[in-house]
């Protein structure tokens, strides 16, 4: 007979998942906190528990979807039965503002905030990070001054 393994003190194990949808642009942010709000719920209710909510703002889409070309994105962690996962999914396919949803099954739970909520603070471009611009060819002059003052000194005098 085998023993059941735990990860908490609650009983059985439950698995770890992460669920990244998104929501039509054109949605406000109270109705993205409704939807939000109510997947929580749902997982609350069956036993589960949310370790990380976060809204990552209107960011533009790859490709189009459905008209749309950008479109509001939250992350959540949480750990839960499958049959809860297979509910939330469910509910979220129903409902015709979410343009898509992933969740995926992690080994567990992170801590501190996303990659996307630490650079949102950033500004620099990648012409702006040196480290990308190392072993670049140069840049290349636009103007005949320019291509003047990039030639050596021995090919610019004219001795002879």
């Amino acid at each position: 007979m085998r023993q059941r393994v735990t990860n908490s003190h609650k009983g059985p194990y439950m698995p770890y998942y992460e669920n990244v949808f998104i929501a039509r642009q054109d949605i406000s942010s109270a109705q993205i906190e409704t939807i939000t709000d109510s997947m929580v719920t749902l997982i609350d209710e069956t036993g589960g528990r949310v370790s990380r909510r976060e809204y990552w703002g209107v960011r533009s889409l790859a490709y189009r979807m459905q008209k749309n070309k950008k479109g509001h994105y939250v992350l959540l962690n949480f750990e839960a039965p499958s049959s809860t996962v297979l509910e939330m999914e469910r509910q979220m396919r129903l409902n015709e503002d979410i343009l898509r949803i992933l969740t995926i099954k992690t080994d567990d739970l992170p801590e501190g905030p996303t990659v996307v909520l630490a650079n949102r603070g950033e500004q620099s471009r990648y012409r702006d990070r040196p480290e990308r611009n190392e072993g670049r060819a140069p840049r290349r002059p636009d103007s005949t001054e320019d291509a003047v003052a990039a030639k050596p000194a021995s090919e610019t005098s004219s001795e002879g």
